[in-house]
């Protein structure tokens, strides 16, 4: 089997720790008999500096044409004075748009060996792994209308306009209770619906879905985003599946991170049309770009979600994951999660050990 992949690396660490989960995927490409094709496309700021755009009508007709996209961090201070419209993150709205991108998936399992890289103390976060499916394509993102407009009086109005309509939280509620089925059979739906009307409206049909569907094998609780919030800190190992809106899973799914101990350890994948795409969940962090010293991890453990989701590799994903976990018991770490007695190493020195870990483990 042959598979066509985008590369789209972004800005930033963006090439350097796409570069290194390339090279894993080349492996595991070897290792399991299939092959991969790359195609590389700009995205975010590259494509600005070479087009004037953030993304162009050949890069999305790469990404549509493939059987599923790997994408790398987007932005910078350097692009921070454009126009919305034009910046460097508008590129992974429209690609979200275009593909039909509904859910995102961002799983925050914290590796034992990494609990004391956490801000938590061990007892409280240790044994966390739960899943934050965010919804991808509504809300406040997209609503209309939106922008900034200047009042009669001189003084100016800025405008976003929170939506969802009934199939939109349909839809994404089937993924959570799904996703729920396989794992702990457990759903807590994030909203504010005490005071948003549109997630008021979301309670009500993820209710529905809930009962009217067959899902009475799944636990559904409803939360408060305010709460959920204060609980990922509290108790995070309460949760298994969080399913909520685009805004708030954004930020939810930023805080569990560091659960994790870093940002730089959670993999992503959006999913609903028939083409994957996959990011690590971190920025382009353009201060540390190439310095040999960005974690490859979460975007290694993405193409991990790549093979699973996408590729129908669920061994060969649990093979990357394994390798990754090993990796970090033999006590390797880049500098967002150093700590003492462990030995510091660089991107590639990170990505070389764990495709050394692959070819040790069998499977």
């Amino acid at each position: 089997m042959n598979y066509k992949i985008a590369v789209l690396s972004g800005d930033g660490i963006g090439p350097e720790v796409v570069k290194e989960a390339t090279q894993v995927l080349n492996q595991i490409a070897i290792l399991y008999g299939f092959r991969v094709e790359y195609e590389e496309g700009l995205v975010g700021g590259a494509s600005i500096d070479a087009y004037g755009k953030p993304l162009v009508d050949s890069v999305l007709k790469l990404a549509k044409e493939s059987h599923a996209v790997l994408l790398g961090a987007m932005g910078g201070p350097k692009w921070d004075g454009l126009d919305y419209s034009i910046r460097p993150e508008r590129a992974l709205l429209a690609l979200r748009q275009e593909l039909g991108l509904f859910a995102n998936l961002r799983p925050v399992k914290l590796f034992s060996a990494l609990a004391p890289a956490s801000t938590l103390r061990r007892e409280v976060v240790e044994g966390t792994d739960l899943l934050v499916v965010r919804e991808l394509t509504g809300g406040i993102y997209f609503g209309q209308p939106k922008g900034v407009t200047q009042l009669p009086d001189g003084t100016e109005r800025g405008v976003n306009t929170e939506v969802y309509t009934t199939p939109e939280i349909e839809r994404i509620a089937h993924v959570a209770f799904e996703a729920g089925r396989r794992r702990r059979k457990k759903v807590t739906s994030v909203d504010k619906a005490n005071v948003l009307e549109a997630t008021e409206l979301w309670r009500k049909v993820v209710t529905r879905v809930h009962k009217e569907n067959g899902y009475g094998d799944v636990q559904l609780e409803h939360m408060l985003v305010d709460n959920c919030a204060m609980q990922l800190i509290r108790d995070p190992k309460q949760f298994d599946v969080i399913v909520t809106t685009n805004m708030f899973g954004d930020i939810l799914s930023d805080e569990a991170a560091m659960l994790t101990g870093s940002i730089g350890m959670l993999p992503s994948a959006s999913l609903g049309g028939k083409v994957g795409m996959y990011e690590p969940v971190h920025g382009s962090a353009p201060d540390i770009a190439g310095k040999d010293l960005a974690n490859p991890l979460a975007t290694i453990l993405t193409v991990g979600m790549m093979l699973r989701h996408s590729l129908d590799r669920g061994k060969a994903a649990e093979r990357v994951e394994r390798a990754v976990e090993g990796v970090l018991n033999e006590g390797y770490r880049t500098g967002d999660i150093q700590e003492e007695g462990c030995r510091l190493v660089g991107c590639r020195e990170m990505g070389r050990l764990v495709r050394e870990k692959i070819e040790r483990i069998q499977g």
